[in-house]
């Protein structure tokens, strides 16, 4: 498990989402997590699988979860 709070209290956690292969999976992933309340930044690296996220508090794994899967991708674990 990956969550880290920095000194602006900000918490950086990253995820494994499987089955993205493009840019367009990547766009997709992070526009559905982007939308979650309090989240302040979302990279996904289709190649890695890994999603980085960076938010004001840790994030429920369920809501994160419902966005990967609203984008069509399964979230797998945290990395």
């Amino acid at each position: 498990m990956t969550a880290q709070t920095d000194t602006t209290g900000s918490v950086t956690t990253v995820y494994r989402v499987s089955g993205m292969s493009c840019g367009h999976c990547e766009g997709s992933v992070s526009g559905e997590i982007a939308e979650i309340a309090g989240v302040s930044s979302v990279k996904a690296v289709a190649s890695t699988g890994e999603v980085t996220v960076v938010s004001a508090a840790p994030l429920d794994e369920e809501a994160v979860r419902a966005a990967v899967d609203e984008a069509g991708f399964e979230l797998v674990s945290k990395a």
